[in-house]
């Protein structure tokens, strides 16, 4: 009869089979099981213009609800800050920024519910050059990960991103 130190031993070698590179990430259902058990760290990037806008994303999902936010992304296992930040950019504006290497603000932020609900939450200070604009030609304004400029802080900001509106 195994014991339960064993069975524990193999289900996480099972999991383990399942992960191809956890510096690239990590499939969903182990992601989800692993912000059940431990802080995640993240980074947000706050991208204004040379106008003082600030760049938001539209996000309709079950954990931050539906809103603007500003964009952001979990750091992978052994990622550098500064990749995390530029891939960030990438993959949810499309386009490389210039940032801050100090963050403006820390933030712990522990939500109500157990997946996905406690973060360590880093905001950077972006820009970006002028001649970017927001590629929204296969999103509409309610899809998520609309993108658009911000003259002022929306009223209808996610609530897990009120910590930055005096930013906005």
């Amino acid at each position: 009869m195994k014991t339960e130190r064993q069975e524990l031993e193999q289900a996480i070698a099972f999991i383990e089979s399942h992960i191809d590179d956890a510096k690239i990430g990590l499939p969903f259902p182990v992601f989800e099981l692993v912000s059940r058990l431990t802080p995640m760290v993240n980074v947000d990037l706050l991208i204004k213009d040379k106008n003082n806008r600030t760049l938001l994303a539209w996000r309709d999902d079950e954990f931050a609800g539906q809103g603007w936010h500003i964009p952001g992304g979990i750091v992978r296992f052994k990622e550098t800050l500064d990749n995390r930040i530029q891939q960030v950019a990438l993959r949810e504006i499309g386009h490389p920024i210039i940032f801050n290497p100090e963050p403006l603000k820390m933030s712990q932020v522990i939500g109500t519910h157990d997946t996905r609900g406690h973060f360590i939450s880093l905001l950077y200070s972006c820009s970006i050059d002028e001649q970017f604009q927001p590629d929204n030609k296969i999103v509409r304004p309610d899809d998520s990960g609309y993108l658009t400029w911000h003259k002022e802080c929306p009223h209808n900001l996610v609530k897990v991103h009120e910590m930055y509106r005096k930013f906005i």
